[in-house]
């Protein structure tokens, strides 16, 4: 067996993960190009390894997400069309946060609401399961993901260009979608999948 071959410059920590003690990238300056309602598009002009570069990067001020699981164990999703990709897709509810400092968790207390039509008491009934980077390449979105239970029936209250359909789903289906590629959207992959694992189900 040949002999994994690791970066002089990477660290193990005592939790097991990687960590860079020396930045390999310098900034050297960043101009704003594009702002949209959601995002704003950067040029990055950097240096790496002695040499001179251009780089796209796209700033998100952060977003939250929840699945939301039923007295009966059944995960609300939401169908609704994405134009990115001109289609609908399945998803757990999510969105944006109102302003950089709002609490993630006030945000996942929100659109769980406004997009399934259930609530909680209070945000502090959120359970916190994990957090996400979706996109490292180029955008510093992040994602805190929640687990809501005891769910009260309330309604939506849906944006004027919003359709969503809420969608009752079995876990073990959830993750057989995933697996044959029919559920791609990385926040929801990545809330089921750890959903899966922190609470010992198994598909089939």
């Amino acid at each position: 067996m040949s002999e994994l071959k690791t970066d002089k410059n990477a660290v193990e920590t005592q939790n097991g993960a990687l960590m860079q003690n020396e930045v390999p990238v310098k900034l050297k300056k960043r101009e704003l190009a594009y702002q949209g309602a959601i995002l704003k598009v950067y040029r990055d002009y950097v240096e790496i390894k002695g040499k001179e570069a251009v780089w796209d990067f796209i700033h998100h001020d952060g977003a939250a997400a929840v699945l939301p699981v039923t007295d009966d164990g059944k995960i609300l999703m939401v169908r609704q069309y994405r134009n990115a990709l001109k289609r609908f897709t399945l998803e757990i509810p999510a969105g944006k946060v109102d302003s950089p400092d709002e609490p993630r968790v006030l945000c996942a207390f929100r659109e769980l609401e406004e997009e399934t039509g259930m609530k909680v008491n209070r945000p502090e009934d959120l359970e916190f399961l994990i957090r996400i980077n979706t996109t490292v390449a180029f955008c510093d979105e992040e994602i805190d993901i929640f687990i809501a239970r005891g769910l009260i029936k309330s309604h939506q209250h849906l944006d004027e260009d919003e359709e969503i359909n809420v969608v009752p789903m079995e876990l073990e289906k959830l993750l057989e979608m995933i697996y044959k590629g029919e559920i791609k959207d990385g926040k929801t992959v990545a809330a089921i999948t750890a959903y899966a694992v922190k609470y010992n189900r198994k598909n089939g």
